[in-house]
């Protein structure tokens, strides 16, 4: 059996804009790579020999319709706070060493569809532009919208015209104001199934559109972009039940701290989607901030379980329904 993580290495990075920089790695014996389904994403550890950041980027894959290439493409959007995001922008330069997962296929891009619409928004363009590569190279119905502030803070948008020509719509919203996205559904051929990546409010409102519209949920798949960390995140302590306290810091989840921890803990997507790291909450004090898409309304607002990947505590302390014995193991 593979082991999830090997170890890679940064050939080279560039500057996509301002916040937005590109990294290119290899495999550190200069072995072929896994192969990257578009959609899929890598794990990313780093921050020191415990990599204490963990997180996930889509690979892009080749800029170009038909190329082929060594070695695996992200981009990383630099956030507010020093987070992973920071980290990486700050001192991961060509030659640094670094871990990474295999490819991970949790957006999986269907085939035989009568026509795809594709949605980015901001970021959220990384896993969309190798479906449109994916779509375009098997000549399938498709049509793409990418919205953003400003051409100028967009990634890959020369890339995405040359890749899908008429089929990509830009639309700037400092200068075109909020896309319509209602419009953008009722312009669709019938049986038309959406993906969309971006800010999980233009998730949220081209699936509330798709719902008035009358189209079937599974019509609308989507992917939240980095819902586990937001710059104005603090720190907090999650206490088990056993009467030890974990230190969970502003750019940590609580599945990293509590593994960093030794605590075992089940866990498989890390992105609040499969539900097999949802744990009881023995008290929640302050709340919970819920950030997966598996829980229901009626469950979050129980605030008795949350998701220890990406769900975070509401105010300085959290009551979890987990066991560490004094061994620590």
């Amino acid at each position: 059996m593979f082991e999830k993580y090997f170890d890679a290495v940064v050939l080279a990075r560039r500057h996509l804009t301002d916040r937005i920089v590109e990294f290119t790695i290899g495999a550190a014996d200069g072995g072929a790579l896994p192969m990257a389904e578009a959609g899929s994403h890598v794990e990313l550890r780093f921050g020191g020999e415990t990599g204490r950041f963990l997180r996930h980027y889509s690979v892009v894959g080749p800029l170009l319709p038909t190329a082929r290439e060594p070695f695996w493409r992200i981009a990383v959007q630099r956030e507010d706070r020093a987070r992973g995001s920071a980290h990486l922008h700050a001192n991961v330069r060509r030659g640094t060493r670094l871990r990474i997962s295999r490819p991970i296929g949790a957006f999986r891009l269907g085939r035989n569809l009568p026509h795809v619409l594709l949605v980015a928004g901001g970021i959220g363009i990384t896993p969309i532009l190798p479906m449109l590569r994916s779509l375009v190279t098997r000549r399938q119905s498709c049509s793409m919208v990418y919205a953003g502030t400003s051409r100028q803070a967009m990634a890959y948008v020369e890339e995405a015209r040359a890749i899908g020509g008429e089929r990509v719509r830009i639309h700037e919203s400092d200068r075109d104001g909020l896309p319509d996205l209602d419009a953008v559904l009722a312009g669709q051929p019938v049986g038309t199934v959406a993906y969309v990546c971006g800010p999980a409010p233009m998730i949220d409102a081209l699936r509330e559109a798709a719902r008035v519209r009358g189209w079937d949920p599974c019509r609308v798949r989507y992917e939240v972009f980095n819902a586990a960390h937001h710059p104005g995140d603090g720190d907090f302590d999650v206490r088990l039940r056993t009467g030890e306290t974990v230190h969970v810091g502003a750019g940590t989840t609580i599945l990293d701290a509590l593994e960093a921890a030794g605590v075992d803990t089940l866990s498989d997507c890390r992105r609040g989607e499969c539900g097999l790291c949802v744990t009881d909450v023995l008290d929640p004090h302050d709340g919970i901030d819920h950030r997966d898409s598996y829980l229901t309304a009626g469950e979050r607002t129980a605030s008795t379980q949350l998701a220890l990947c990406c769900s975070r505590a509401a105010g300085r302390l959290i009551d979890l329904d987990i066991h560490l014995d004094r061994n620590g193991k």
